[in-house]
């Protein structure tokens, strides 16, 4: 019993010398992970307003377009696929497409360039590929648009039939 206090007394000795010889570094690692701790939860904290703010002007911009005013709906939805959030950029640009809002090829395009360079699954990706594509073709760039859609089934994309049966027909 003497020995097993005896051990303890030597580990809280040796315990605390270490402590006291390291003591400026452990305050300043702990000081840095408080740091780190702090600036991980602005910065989630940052992004969910971001996110919020983002819903909300994709909101508006439907009920804007639900109303007829086009001009409204179309800057917001631009503002939305701006902010390359991962989810609403695809779904503004879609709402641009469907609504014919924008009528100039190469904003268009530079819509189709921001919406593909976001952080997104590759499925995502080649649907946005697909579709412009698509869209490419309609706006009588055969050229361009079949050459997306040679690239999307030699990638072998889950829309390599879709895309064989769009360059077939």
């Amino acid at each position: 019993m003497e020995q097993n206090l005896s051990k303890k007394i030597e580990f809280k000795d040796k315990f605390l010398k270490i402590f006291k010889s390291n003591q400026k570094k452990i305050y300043f690692l702990c000081t840095l992970l408080l740091i780190f701790i702090t600036s991980i939860g602005f910065i989630k904290i940052n992004n969910e307003k971001q996110n919020i703010e983002i819903s909300e002007k994709y909101i508006k911009a439907g009920i804007y377009l639900a109303s007829n005013n086009k001009e409204k709906s179309k800057k917001l939805y631009e503002e939305v696929i701006l902010s390359k959030n991962s989810f609403y950029s695809i779904l503004g640009l879609q709402a641009i497409l469907e609504q014919n809002l924008e009528n100039d090829k190469n904003k268009i395009l530079n819509y189709f360039d921001i919406v593909e360079k976001v952080s997104i699954s590759k499925e995502e990706k080649d649907l946005i590929i697909f579709k412009k594509a698509l869209f490419l073709i309609k706006k009588k760039d055969i050229e361009n648009g079949n050459n997306l859609l040679k690239n999307l089934i030699e990638t072998s994309s889950n829309l390599k039939l879709l895309a064989e049966e769009v360059i077939t027909n």
